[in-house]
């Protein structure tokens, strides 16, 4: 009986072997097994051969692939396996925070072809960024900041077209900024990277002028503290997106150049501490700057500038030792968001007169070795005067005569009146003792100076509870403290991470909330500005805390052999009757689908060339649309129906799905997604995955919040669409279509132009939707190549006559016309089309190369009546027919 017994429970568990085996891809599999023997102090569900199946900490999976490896601040330690390339499916790589992860990138990173986010902050790598980067197509998140790489910053990352963020900060790379020159790539292509974090090198030589452009769309230039010379380009002038401007702390000289005034989107300007000569930089104009420092430059210098009274957002203004003279306007101290003046080692003469109306957050006034003789007191003042060093002071014993020593701001987060924990652990706000997942919160450029505004932190920790909820994470309250300015001009926070439901985190929330701070997922309060996260490794997992395991008995390892020695030999004979049947099976669909042969890790006979889409099961999409509800039908048409539906990172996605009898098959619907997939531009509608299971088909898209142009032409959506709006998005759409006609390969004329085909985002930028009626140039109907019209009948939606410039209502009607002409020859190509638009937006006073404003920021009447972005004729309402429709430019 006892035999029987255990037999019955090893055939159960050779069922539930079989249920989960074979679920991680086999290269995945041993290309992990090669990182885990190189590293230490791995999670201990490591263990066995599917990651995938068994839920190891830190990866995540799409189907059997590896898509994500997160393990920030686990204390790991070793190097990155050149084997790190058998992971071809992976999008995502965090090792942040792991300082014992040392030893240089291997080469063979650059061969995984859908890594979108590398993200490794504050380990110990070193050596020379490899140059293979610059392969990986998709990279939109490249962070190596925090580390010991040397060398010079490879130009091949020049070749990274959808790079987002590049921060190289704070490691040991020299040589000069890398731009393009002939066949080499540079910087300079980087044309839809926002961020350039390039502070704390040795780079040296010039600022190349090349580098800077109209086309750039920088927010952030931050080249601090490195060996730069030579003068400031005027070209930087060309960058009108940018906010944040750091170039304090190198060697460079000349004249500040006039053309520094056109960045009126700047924020924080930051030349202090360079060989800057010449006249103070003219400011006028630039309304939005809160920070400037211009300090420790031999200015050439006549008298306090008039701008300086009209800077209305300014908070702090530090121009220590510039040789700047004068008496200081009264209005000066009137600017009402005005908390800090540092003017120490200047030629400031005559009275101080801070007038009765000074800014109510005024907390300094540095006047430090001036030449100021007296004071106009007007009764009593809450700023902080500083005269030590002036005439004033020659014996005086007023406050405002002595240097107050030094001191931090002692801010923390308010608490209860808390009992003590013991001496392992912290009392959280909610007075709940644990151990906190703690680091630094540095903010490269804060446009504030007043570290003791309560208000302002609170609002940080808000925002960073709003974002660890909006995840899901197991979080129940944070704290930060002791706000400090370092010899960097950097505010530091110290940053704890409480846990909800129990007194520690596990390794999966401690990588999550690692990437959410390492990926710049959290976005901080306004005034903040750009920053990066420094986490401590975190000791306190249960695991660790349980002490040492007891030692198994003899007679269970005994036990424990036999019955292992047992089920190997069953799943050997399971083993081969299972792979008989599979490629029985196989066979058989192989002959009724075209996806039969299709193993999602090989790319090669008749499989789909997809690049990025990621295949959904029917499952999966079922949840994420809450069992395709009524709540959730946001559209419907020939094709089927459409439904909102939200992916487990919290994206919102539209799926398109066929009804049953659809007219398209298998091989049309094949080509469909291959289409789809290999075409990305910011004016495009994005293919997130597709769904070929369980007899359906199913497409999925990004969510476009504010629906078609269609429906904010009509007023549906209750958007204001005004002339400049209009022409962004006619600049949007026909850059859209250019893609598709100049830069596809091969090129792809789409046939069915119309408004419901248009979709806007939350920022009102177009995109184009509805390649189901594309057409791929080169392909033939009946040995020729077609020119039938396609679509549907489209109509010339009427123009709002009022907000509109002299003359570029004519233009663009002129232009509709020729675009719509019966010949070919006489409709101008996209690209004509697009720098058309271009100059009639110039025309009327708008920068073509501008983002859009946030829609929520700029919409002119509230959204009344509408529940749904995607009507019944928008991107998803496929007729499965074509009809006539206006023609398309060429």
């Amino acid at each position: 009986m006892m035999c029987w017994r255990v037999h019955l429970c090893l055939l159960v568990a050779l069922v539930q072997v079989f249920g989960i085996a074979a679920r991680t891809n086999t290269d995945d599999f041993v290309a992990l097994k090669s990182l885990k023997e190189e590293w230490e102090n791995i999670p201990p569900n490591w263990d066995g051969d599917d990651p995938c199946g068994s839920n190891w900490d830190g990866i995540s999976c799409s189907n059997d692939r590896v898509v994500s490896i997160t393990l920030a601040s686990i204390n790991l330690s070793g190097h990155l396996s050149s084997d790190i390339e058998g992971l071809s499916a992976l999008q995502t790589l965090d090792l942040s925070y792991n300082k014992g992860m040392t030893g240089p990138l291997p080469s063979s990173i650059g061969n995984l072809q859908n890594l979108s986010s590398l993200i490794l902050v504050g380990c110990g790598f070193s050596g020379p960024i490899p140059s293979s980067i610059g392969s990986l197509q998709k990279l939109v998140y490249l962070s190596l900041n925090l580390n010991k790489f040397v060398g010079e910053i490879p130009p091949s990352i020049g070749n990274l077209s959808n790079l987002y963020w590049l921060d190289l900060a704070d490691n040991k790379l020299s040589g000069t900024i890398p731009v393009s020159k002939g066949s080499t790539p540079g910087l300079d292509m980087l044309v839809n990277a926002k961020h350039f974090h390039f502070g704390k090198n040795q780079l040296s030589g010039e600022i190349p002028s090349q580098l800077f452009s109209s086309k750039l769309t920088l927010i952030h230039l931050l080249l601090e503290s490195n060996q730069l010379s030579g003068s400031i380009p005027s070209s930087l002038g060309l960058v009108q997106s940018l906010e944040v401007v750091r170039l304090d702390r190198n060697s460079l000289s000349g004249s500040v150049p006039e053309s520094l005034n056109n960045l009126t989107s700047v924020q924080e300007l930051f030349l202090a501490s360079n060989k800057l000569t010449g006249p103070l930089p003219n400011l006028t104009g630039m309304d939005l700057l809160n920070y400037v420092d211009l300090s420790n430059n031999p200015f050439d210098v006549t008298g306090i500038p008039p701008w300086i009274s009209s800077l209305q957002s300014l908070t702090s203004l530090i121009l220590e030792n510039t040789h700047i003279e004068g008496r200081l306007p009264v209005s000066l101290f009137s600017l009402f968001q005005l908390q800090t003046v540092g003017l120490k080692n200047n030629r400031i003469n005559g009275t101080l007169d801070i007038g009765s109306n000074y800014s109510n957050q005024l907390q300094l006034i540095d006047l430090q070795n001036n030449f100021v003789d007296s004071f106009a007191q007007r009764g009593g003042y809450s700023p902080q005067i500083i005269l030590v060093g002036n005439p004033i002071c020659d014996g005086g014993t007023e406050n405002y005569c002595t240097v107050p020593q030094q001191t931090n701001s002692s801010y923390s987060t308010p608490t209860k009146n808390c009992f003590r924990c013991d001496s392992a652990k912290t009392a959280s706000p909610a007075c709940k003792c644990a151990y906190p997942y703690s680091g630094d919160l540095v903010f490269r450029a804060p446009s504030f100076s007043n570290f003791g505004n309560i208000t302002i932190f609170a609002s940080l920790e808000q925002k960073l509870m709003a974002t660890f909820r909006s995840h899901s994470q197991p979080v129940d309250s944070v704290t930060v403290n002791n706000p400090t300015k370092n010899v960097d001009g950097y505010l530091v926070l110290n940053l704890q991470v409480f846990p909800s439901g129990q007194d520690h985190f596990n390794r999966t929330g401690i990588t999550r909330i690692g990437f959410i701070l390492s990926n710049q997922t959290f976005k901080p309060p306004s005034g903040f500005g750009p920053f990066y996260f420094n986490g401590d490794n975190y000791p306190n997992f249960a695991d660790l805390a349980a002490g040492s395991h007891k030692s198994p008995s003899s007679s269970i390892i005994i036990g424990s052999a036999v019955g292992a020695s047992v089920l190997v030999l069953l799943l050997l004979l399971a083993g081969v009757y299972a792979l008989r049947q599979k490629r029985r099976a196989e066979t058989a669909v192989k002959k009724s689908d075209p996806f039969g042969s299709w193993d999602p890790s090989t790319s090669s006979g008749g499989v789909p060339q997809l690049k990025g889409a990621r295949c959904f099961s029917f499952e999966e999409l079922k949840k994420y649309s809450n069992n395709f509800s009524e709540m959730n039908d946001i559209g419907s048409g020939g094709f089927g129906k459409v439904y909102r539906g939200t992916l487990p990172n919290g994206r919102l996605v539209a799926i398109k799905r066929a009804q049953q009898g659809s007219s398209q098959g298998g091989l049309e619907f094949k080509t469909e997604i291959e289409l789809l997939s290999r075409v990305h531009h910011k004016n495009l509608v994005s293919l997130v995955g597709f769904c070929f299971d369980h007899g359906e088909q199913m497409l999925v898209y990004e969510y476009m919040i504010n629906g078609t142009l269609r429906d904010g032409l009509t007023g549906r959506s209750g958007i204001r669409l005004d002339w400049m709006r209009r022409l962004r998005i006619a600049l949007g759409a026909a850059r859209g279509v250019q893609y598709l006609h100049d830069l596809a390969d091969p090129p792809i004329i789409h046939r069915d132009i119309k408004s419901n085909n248009i979709l806007l985002d939350e920022r009102l930028n177009a995109k184009v939707a509805d390649f189901g009626l594309s057409k791929l140039m080169g392909e033939t109907e009946s040995g020729h190549v077609t020119t039938q019209v396609k679509g549907t009948m489209g109509v010339l939606d009427p123009i709002v006559a009022a907000n509109m410039a002299p003359g570029s209502v004519e233009k663009f009607v002129d232009l509709a016309l020729r675009c719509v002409q019966e010949s070919g020859l006489n409709r101008p190509t996209m690209g004509e089309v697009t720098k058309e638009i271009e100059y009639i937006m110039e025309l009327a006073g708008l920068n073509p190369n501008a983002e859009s404003a946030s829609a929520s920021e700029s919409y002119e009447e509230a959204k009344k009546g509408f529940d749904h972005p995607y009507t019944n004729e928008s991107l998803f309402a496929y007729s499965g027919g074509y009809t006539p429709s206006k023609l398309e430019p060429k």
